[in-house]
């Protein structure tokens, strides 16, 4: 008897949180065989250490990997120390500089005992590129290289926009996808997940282990997880990301900083509910049977018990609501008119409006919505641009019923009132064209 599940109950769990898979048939057919043959798939993901620490965004494919772990299969934690030294070009608009080895090595010791807050320890298996990619020989290289043309590399969206713009593209840039691609050929992988942005590469994959004389991986995209902000991807460098060491009231607070409309992709991208049950909270916070700020403290209390622990998260929760939900009297509620332009993250000049539907779409390059230091001073809450940046960094800042981490936001139409909270003083900001 299979000790795998029937294969539509395993195709449901996987497609949770999925944003393409290539090609569906060729995957239910490798789940149909494990099943007959009862030996599990082998399913990679690859992670680049070129930063010490990781945030959620990352974890979007670790929770990926654990629901093929939990269906049974066997799971690759590859860690690029190898590729890490090249550099993923990805969503690059210019070379970005080589890590050291050093570096790399530095950085891959701190992911272990990260990713084994989500993945078993005991079932998944570790490997580095460097295991056979930093053993070619340049014959080696030579063959591999022949396997893929130039015109290939060109149509990856990067490199294309970089050579339209006579934009440099360093030769072993091009070595990237290729190395990704070989990882599959020595893994032998049936599977393997990336991000959205990481199409090319995982394709790339598919066709090198075509030419090896091995059956295709299936390639399982996930979605890109928009930060604090809701706008752009989380990198900590943007200044919107959760990190996964970060302290259990940090880590809270952040989470409750969020839209109630974004709540819902965190609950499919970095939680284990499954997808008819994250419906049902929709219908019920649309309907007022429960209150979508309930729902947004259940994420928060799941997301911090994955990282801490239930005792933190709890505490957590109780020191939120004791910061951020106390019933005090305002001292002001001052209703405060600002014009758009006084406020926006860019010059009103390199905006363009258009209005359809009672909505207002901007265009503007580097638009990130509004300045919320900006619109703190606007409405006198601050006396200081800095001294609204330190408030927001606080939490001390909140936009409606969340607390707003981001020096930004996005509004929904114009014009708009956005009610204010800092301590006892309230404003509410009628922002104007």
């Amino acid at each position: 008897m299979s000790t795998f599940a029937p294969v539509d109950e395993q195709l449901a769990y996987i497609k949770k949180g999925s944003a393409e898979i290539v090609k569906e048939s060729e995957l239910c057919a490798k789940l149909e065989k494990s099943r007959t043959t009862n030996t599990p798939l082998r399913v990679k993901a690859g992670f680049d250490p070129t930063a010490p620490d990781l945030h959620l965004g990352h974890t979007v494919l670790l929770r990926k990997l654990k629901h093929f772990q939990d269906l049974g299969h066997t799971v690759i934690f590859l860690v690029g120390d190898f590729t890490g030294m090249i550099g993923d070009p990805t969503g690059r608009s210019a070379t970005r500089p080589p890590l050291s080895s050093e570096q790399v090595m530095q950085n891959a010791k701190t992911y272990m005992a990260q990713v084994y807050k989500i993945l078993d320890s005991f079932k998944t298996e570790v490997r580095f590129n460097s295991e056979w990619l930093g053993k070619m020989s340049g014959e080696d290289w030579v063959r591999l290289a022949a396997k893929v043309t130039v015109s290939q590399m060109l149509e990856r969206e990067d490199f294309h926009r970089r050579f339209l713009d006579e934009k440099p593209i360093a030769l072993h840039e091009l070595l990237y996808p290729l190395s990704q691609g070989y990882d599959s050929v020595a893994l032998k992988a049936d599977v393997e997940l990336g991000g959205t942005d990481q199409k090319f590469n995982l394709l790339i994959g598919r066709e090198l282990q075509r030419q090896y004389g091995q059956e295709s991986q299936v390639i399982l995209t996930t979605p890109i997880l928009e930060g604090l902000d809701g706008v752009q991807k989380m990198s900590k460098s943007l200044g919107n990301a959760i990190g996964i060491q970060e302290l259990p009231l940090e880590m809270y607070g952040k989470i409750m900083s969020i839209s109630d409309e974004m709540m819902w992709k965190y609950y499919e991208l970095l939680t284990d509910v499954q997808l008819p049950e994250i419906e049902k909270m929709k219908a019920d916070a649309a309907s007022g049977q429960s209150h979508p700020m309930a729902l947004k403290k259940e994420l928060a209390r799941k997301i911090v018990v994955d990282f801490h622990s239930a005792e933190a998260a709890a505490k957590a929760g109780e020191d939120w609501a004791k910061q951020f939900q106390k019933r005090e009297i305002p001292e002001e509620v001052n209703e405060v008119t600002v014009k758009f332009e006084e406020i926006l993250n860019i010059p009103a000049s390199d905006v363009q409006f258009d209005y359809r539907d009672g909505a207002v779409f901007l265009s503007g390059g580097n638009y990130k919505g509004i300045r919320l230091d900006r619109l703190l001073v606007q409405c006198g809450l601050a006396a200081s641009i800095t001294e609204a940046a330190r408030k927001i960094k606080e939490g001390a800042v909140v936009v409606g019923n969340n607390v707003n981490r981001s020096p930004y936001f996005v509004l929904e139409r114009l014009p708009q009132t956005v009610p204010l909270r800092l301590g006892k003083k309230i404003r509410m900001a009628n922002i104007v064209e």
